[in-house]
Formats: C-alpha cells, structure tokens, sequence
C-alpha cells in the first residue's frame, strides 16, 4: 500500500512527514518561517526558499517529496492536524465540503491554528484534487468528559453560547494511549493520569482509554503554567488587564509574555532554566511543577484514584528533575511513572489508515 503524508500547518510553518502502511516513519521535513527567511528542511539538511504564503511552503514541500520519490501519486493519502473541532467534529473524519465548512466555522475558536490548517489542506487539493484527505482535531479526543467538566458557570444565553471547555492535546494523548501497551507489554492502565509537557503545557484524567477531564479548556490558555501561556487566572484579573491596557496587548501578554518566560525573566525553555542557578529560574521550575501536581491531584480526584502516571511532549521526555518534582508532589498517590516519547504525526497517519479503511 502507498503510504500516507502527515501535514501540520502552524502559523509561520508546516511541518510533514510519510509514514508506511505499517506506519514505520520515511521522511521528515518542513518549511519554517514562512513570510520572511523561509527555510526548507528535509531529513535535518535545511536550505532557504522564497515561501511568503502557505501555499508556496507546501509547494516546496511538495517538489522535495517527489524528489525523494514520494509525489502525490505515491501516496494513499493525506491526514492533517487540525486544532478545533467544535462541538461537532468529535473524531478523525475525511475531508468532503461539509468538513471543510465544519472547520472554517471553529475559526472564531481557534483563529491561530485552524485557517492554517485549513489553508494546507485546499493548497493540497488544488495541486492534487484526487488525493484522499483526512484530518485529525486536537479536540476531539475529549469529547468523552461529561457536561458537568466542559459546562461553564454561565447562564444559557446568547453571549454565552459556545463558551465551554473543550480541551486540547488530544491527537497526543490518543498516541498515548496506542503506545503505552505497546511500550510495556500490559494492558492500558485503567486510571491514567497522562502529562503532555512541552511549550503548551496540559493533563489528562484518562479512564479506560476514555478523557474524563483535562486542564485546558476554552482554549490551550488555562491549565497548567506553560512556557509563554499563564495557564489558569482569575477571571477580574484578564478584565483588570484589558482595563489597564487593552484587549490586543492582554492576549499577547497572556499568550506570549506569561508562564515560564513571564517568571523567569524571559527564558520559557525549560532545559535553559534547569541550567540556571538563580532564584527566578527556580521559582519559574518550582512553580510549573507546584501546578502539575496541584491539578494533577484534582484530575486524580476526577478518576476516583490513579493507577499509573505517563509523560509525553518535550519536557516531560527529557526534563527528568521536572517529572520527579511532580512525582514527589504525587507521591500520595503511589502510582508507577511511564515515560512515552510523543508521535502525533503517527497517530494522524493511523487515522487516515483507518479512515481508508486499511
């Protein structure tokens, strides 16, 4: 069977990588900085390119993949991050009009991620229409928490309609929970409390394969500290802040100027801060692995007890002094700790595999 492409489109790059019918890994590459000083890099060897707009970095992409003999006509299919599902599009889906629309109507929910999103998967269909296209949304592996976890304190009113948790990370944590039995050899834990640890910062209350709850929720701002995100805050104090200084520069300073780069002084690298000796760094580390364990304990709650820990994502792979900070927070709880290295881009291919069905 012809393997299938994996296409991650961020704000300023795309990222993709071919995966076999048996989802063995082929090729990597991607095209970042897309608007200015784009650069294309395939299997680590990196060149520039002239790239002002989605559909020029996808071009090159695609020009380098036939060149290492995976053009469009080799392939079975492509299967595309997609940030926001909504309320509706609750699991893996192929692309047809009524997807796309779907897609383009969660924009206003995510207006950092799904345009690009949806900006590669046409680019592709304009240059190869007869491709099959498949998509896999960061949300829709929460769709399994009950409302009394997604529901907001509000009054059912027309301003407050589509305001809910929805949670995030979830391509993550579906690979997760293929890839833990594998990496063990035993059956999925029936209570997981699953950590995804990286630049964006989220857990997970999994049981039997199934999210019960999760930290963040109208958007991947709430939750945990996270390299530029502030994680959970007060309500009055965002409305105190769009007083002080506007709405525009509240969501960069929330977004961008906050967590582990707001504490520390600018540095939202963890192994940066774990190699520095000052007392910001280490109240930036001490207070990102204070609020793991504090919501890890109330996603413990959520599940009745746990019966294993796992970590995924950048840090929780390789920051060690960090996954034993929270596991000594968590020691109450007397559950063993996995460590699963990340492979979303596996998991979308597994869903475009079974999409078509193979």
């Amino acid at each position: 069977m012809p393997p299938v492409l994996v296409i991650n489109a961020g704000s300023s790059s795309i990222k993709a990588a071919v995966f076999g019918a048996d989802l063995t890994p082929l090729l990597a590459l991607s095209v970042l900085r897309i608007g200015a000083d784009a650069c294309l890099t395939v299997q680590g060897q990196s060149s520039p390119i002239v790239a002002t707009t989605h559909a020029e970095a996808l071009a090159a992409l695609l020009v380098a993949l036939a060149a290492k003999g995976h053009g469009t006509d080799r392939l079975s299919a492509a299967g595309h991050r997609v940030v926001h599902g909504g309320p509706d599009l609750v699991a893996p889906c192929r692309v047809t009009p009524a997807t796309l629309a779907a897609i383009e109507a969660c924009n206003p929910l995510a207006p950092l991620h799904n345009p690009h999103n949806l900006a590669a998967i046409r680019a592709l269909a304009t240059v190869a229409p007869g491709l099959p296209q498949t998509t896999s949304f960061d949300t829709a592996f929460h769709a399994t928490n009950p409302p009394v976890a997604t529901r907001f304190a509000l009054p059912d009113e027309p301003a407050t309609h589509g305001l809910r948790r929805y949670g995030f990370h979830g391509i993550s944590y579906a690979s997760l929970c293929d890839a833990l039995p594998r990496q063990t050899g035993a059956p999925l834990p029936r209570r997981l409390l699953a950590y995804h640890l990286g630049n964006g910062v989220s857990a997970c209350a999994i049981v039997k394969g199934r999210s019960v709850a999760t930290t963040m929720g109208f958007s991947p701002l709430d939750g945990l500290t996270m390299g530029t995100r502030t994680g959970t805050l007060d309500p009055q104090a965002v409305l105190t802040l769009a007083e002080r200084i506007g709405l525009e520069q509240t969501r960069i300073l929330l977004n961008h100027r906050s967590g582990l780069a707001g504490l520390s002084g600018g540095t939202s690298d963890m192994q940066a801060l774990l190699a520095r000796d000052d007392d910001a760094a280490r109240f930036a580390v001490g207070h990102f692995i204070y609020w793991a364990v504090r919501h890890g304990g109330g996603l413990i709650a959520a599940m009745g007890g746990v019966d294993a820990v796992a970590f995924t994502g950048g840090i929780g792979e390789h920051a060690g002094a960090v996954r034993d900070g929270i596991m000594a927070g968590l020691a109450f709880a007397k559950a063993p700790a996995h460590v699963v290295p990340a492979a979303e881009e596996r998991q979308i291919a597994r869903d475009a595999l079974m999409l078509l069905g193979r």
